[in-house]
């Protein structure tokens, strides 16, 4: 039986300065920058998007850069961890490259039986890179994966997501929604923390981990997670989940276009704000292959005021 939502589609979060968030995203990690627009509620910052090299959903880290936000706190109902999957033994090699380049990062762990390394970004924000076996041969890897970018080893580059990890004070209100609407399945726990996975090609684990003592909630800033997307195929299928959603009395809003997906959002029961998200439209609508990520696009409401967002939002280099 098919699921409604294919794993995850995108995660969103909070930084400062643009240019840092390139420099690390794209220069650190190897990254593409797939997209450069506007966040739709404040057109004067941008929306930076990073993906594989052909933006799948899946693969898509997007940032909110603030340049003056004040740095933001951890705590329970947020998302505390994104975590990438590169291949079986390219740990080894991101810790020289860590090394080499002064990124913080801790020594490596295992979890579930997969090596582990955790770092944080410019910005502070959590990060983990997770050994995964059968990367390399999955369908159409080679066509997905960047290697045109400062890490052209595909034997070590970002794949795409591996698991989110969200800190719930009401993990069975939480896990309801991820097995009986998304169609999750509740597998191992490890230390406090539970796996849900759902089935599919570069389907993405959610972890819900609970924390061990009375925590306070986090408070929004640069190097916070702002929420979690996930994919699913069509808008009947979104619809659908929109509709069971709401029966479960959750506040969800109506869809939202977002040019290269239509969305809906709701905050699960610990207050993790969680999207659903289409595949298409995609990220090909409005520029191709070759020049993905070089040219500001901007919302139709917007195009009448690209010269002055032109002028207002600083320069990039990418």
């Amino acid at each position: 039986m098919s699921t409604p939502i294919l794993g995850l589609h995108h995660v969103t979060a909070l930084a400062g300065p643009p240019q840092r968030n390139v420099d690390f995203h794209v220069g650190t990690l190897g990254l593409r920058l797939v997209k450069r627009t506007v966040n739709f509620d404040a057109p004067d910052v941008y929306h930076l998007y990073y993906g594989d090299r052909i933006g799948t959903p899946g693969s898509i880290l997007t940032f909110f850069p603030f340049p003056m936000a004040a740095a933001g706190t951890f705590g329970v109902g947020e998302s505390i961890a994104t975590a990438f999957a590169v291949p079986a033994g390219a740990v080894d090699a991101w810790m020289e490259r860590f090394a080499d380049l002064a990124v913080d990062f801790d020594a490596p762990t295992e979890r579930f039986g997969q090596r582990v390394l955790a770092f944080r970004d410019a910005d502070g924000m959590p990060f983990e890179l997770i050994e995964t076996p059968g990367l390399t041969s999955e369908p159409g890897d080679a066509d997905r994966v960047w290697t045109d970018g400062p890490v052209d080893d595909a034997e070590a580059a970002i794949r795409r997501f591996h698991s989110v990890t969200l800190l719930v004070d009401r993990p069975t209100d939480t896990a309801r929604i991820l097995t009986d609407v998304f169609g999750y399945e509740e597998g191992a726990t490890e230390d406090r923390r539970t796996r849900f996975s759902v089935a599919g090609e570069g389907a993405v684990h959610i972890d819900l981990l609970t924390p061990a003592q009375v925590t306070p909630r986090g408070r929004s800033g640069h190097g916070t997670t702002h929420h979690i997307a996930f994919r699913t195929p069509d808008d009947e299928t979104q619809a659908t989940v929109r509709e069971q959603l709401m029966s479960l009395g959750l506040g969800v809003t109506t869809v939202q276009d977002r040019n290269y997906f239509r969305s809906i959002y709701f905050r699960e029961p610990s207050g993790v704000l969680f999207e659903v998200a289409t595949d298409p439209p995609g990220f090909l609508i409005d520029e191709d292959l070759e020049t993905l990520g070089s040219a500001l696009k901007l919302p139709p409401q917007y195009e009448p005021r690209r010269a002055q967002l032109e002028a207002s939002l600083p320069a990039l280099q990418v």
